[in-house]
């Protein structure tokens, strides 16, 4: 079982992304759990059509612990298994808890053993890294960290200080930083910008989302892209992530095949013009000395005027 956590900071589009990753994973015939950690409780729902999974924590809080795991487990498209953790009263108590609590009911409940999936999928609203939310991070529930931004300054800035925070806890053995995943917006300088962040933070960008209509044509009919419009240009991106992401975590594939790829390297999205070197495919050099950026706890990415 292979255990992602993705994080961005709220409207980046994780949360569709995640999804018709999740839907491309499946397409490959994996099992895949989709975890929403977002007190929204929306992660999971263009692969349910419109229908929202009973969030885990306002089960227990009103259902104390009289409820079973098809409670908190629907299915969607592509059989993905969807769970939202959920959040508080809006005013009343902490949003991480809903994260804390979904993941150890979870476990209490046995859900990994009885459903055993082979990718599980945390979508993580990455605005604040702190208590719950850096939960899937640590404590051994993730084993890959990837974090979506786009050039803007703000996502950004996230992004950064989730790097920062997986960089803290890396010397625990908890999750890795997989990388950086651009999803454009098409602002100046964007993908220079997201380079640099990707330099500073010794990672790169594994893949490119391009901004397309067919994204929000998709969440109107309550669908991914990936079921919507399966033959589209953006299906196929959300493909060549999926096999990106795929191969970083050991498990991969072609996407323009079906043959099973060695992990010895990773799917290069422009192997089939090798005339073309992709800046966003390179592979940033890990020096042995912690990049100045990292030292002392300095936020990253602040000396570079990327904040």
């Amino acid at each position: 079982m292979i255990k992602i956590a993705v994080y961005g900071k709220g409207g980046i589009g994780k949360s569709t992304t995640v999804s018709n990753l999740s839907a491309a994973f499946s397409e490959r015939g994996l099992r895949v759990m989709q975890i929403g950690c977002d007190p929204k409780a929306d992660s999971t729902i263009a692969l349910r059509h419109g229908e929202a999974v009973p969030a885990v924590l306002e089960l227990v809080r009103t259902r104390k612990n009289d409820f079973t795991l098809d409670d908190m487990v629907k299915e969607g498209f592509g059989g993905v298994l969807c769970v939202e953790a959920g959040g508080p009263t809006p005013g009343l108590g902490c949003a991480g808890r809903g994260i804390i609590t979904a993941l150890d009911k979870l476990k209490e409940k046995g859900a990994y053993e009885v459903y055993q999936p082979d990718v599980v999928i945390y979508d993580v609203l990455g605005d604040v890294v702190c208590g719950g939310f850096s939960m899937p991070m640590r404590g051994g529930y993730a084993d890959w960290v990837f974090i979506i931004t786009s050039g803007e300054n703000m996502s950004i800035h996230a992004a950064a200080n989730i790097a920062m925070a997986v960089e803290n806890f890396k010397e625990r053995g908890y999750a890795g930083l997989g990388g950086l995943i651009l999803n454009r917006r098409n602002v100046k300088r964007e993908e220079e910008k997201v380079l640099e962040l990707a330099e500073d933070i010794h990672s790169r960008i594994i893949g490119s989302l391009n901004r397309s209509e067919l994204v929000l044509d998709a969440e109107e009919k309550n669908q991914t892209v990936m079921e919507a419009f399966p033959d589209s240009e953006m299906a196929g991106e959300y493909r060549k992530l999926a096999a990106q992401v795929a191969e970083i975590c050991g498990f991969g594939w072609n996407p323009n095949g079906n043959e099973q790829k060695s992990d010895e390297k990773a799917w290069n999205l422009d192997e089939e013009n090798p005339d073309r070197k992709s800046k966003v495919m390179k592979d940033v050099e890990v020096p042995d000395e912690k990049s100045k950026v990292l030292r002392d706890g300095e936020r990253l990415g602040g000396n570079r005027g990327l904040c």
